[in-house]
């Protein structure tokens, strides 16, 4: 089972979801999206909180999340550890889900940093009930197929891609063609004027020499 839920602070809406458990976290970790951002409250027990950014999406995005929806993610991180729920003055950490790293001595659950540099921390004075309520309200309960949406993700990014690479071949082909079409005007712009050139001394050499005279 997941936990959906939608924070309004930001337009379009932002996605936060949370597995239910230690197991599902792991089918989370496996199957996490590219935009995914994991939350966790640091050095404690806590749930994994993604947030999924919406489009469009650049490698840099997550440093740069408005800081109302950050809020979101930090207060429903901490709203979701039994322990830091208790406690003020806690830490947040996030990190992309790319960042992620799992090794098979690992407990159910647990995950590392593939890069401690792409680990930032936001801290959490105290629960701020009004922003958790209001997000717990848009809670939504669904039983997802992490591996098939994913794999449905990919299949559509590929076709996206191949549009993309189809619309860039007819552009390079069109622009190729308008280079060809201004290279061959470039090169052939006197041709007529060659030609008239041509016609006019042709047009001379049969007249009499003497032909001006008649207007005389």
């Amino acid at each position: 089972m997941v936990f959906y839920h939608t924070s309004n602070v930001v337009d379009p809406s932002a996605f936060i979801y949370v597995g239910k458990d230690k197991v599902e976290n792991e089918d989370l970790i496996a199957h996490g999206w590219p935009e995914d951002i994991w939350f966790h409250v640091d050095n404690l027990s806590s749930a994994h909180i993604y947030l999924r950014l919406p489009p469009p999406n650049s490698p840099d995005q997550w440093k740069s999340i408005p800081e109302a929806l950050l809020t979101d993610c930090a207060q429903l991180t901490k709203a979701n550890s039994i322990e830091g729920n208790k406690k003020d003055n806690v830490t947040v950490i996030y990190t992309p889900w790319s960042n992620l790293k799992k090794s098979g001595s690992m407990a159910t659950g647990q995950v590392g940093f593939k890069d401690q540099k792409m680990v930032r921390r936001v801290y959490v004075e105290k629960r701020e009930n009004a922003i958790v309520n209001r997000l717990n309200k848009t809670k939504v309960e669904k039983y997802p197929d992490l591996r098939q949406e994913k794999a449905d993700r990919e299949k559509e990014e590929r076709r996206k891609e191949r549009i993309a690479a189809q619309e860039n071949k007819k552009e390079d082909a069109r622009v190729a063609e308008e280079r060809a079409q201004m290279k061959y005007q470039k090169e052939h712009m006197y041709d007529d004027l060659h030609a008239d050139d041509e016609i006019a001394q042709s047009s001379n050499q049969d007249r009499d020499p003497d032909f001006l005279d008649d207007f005389f």
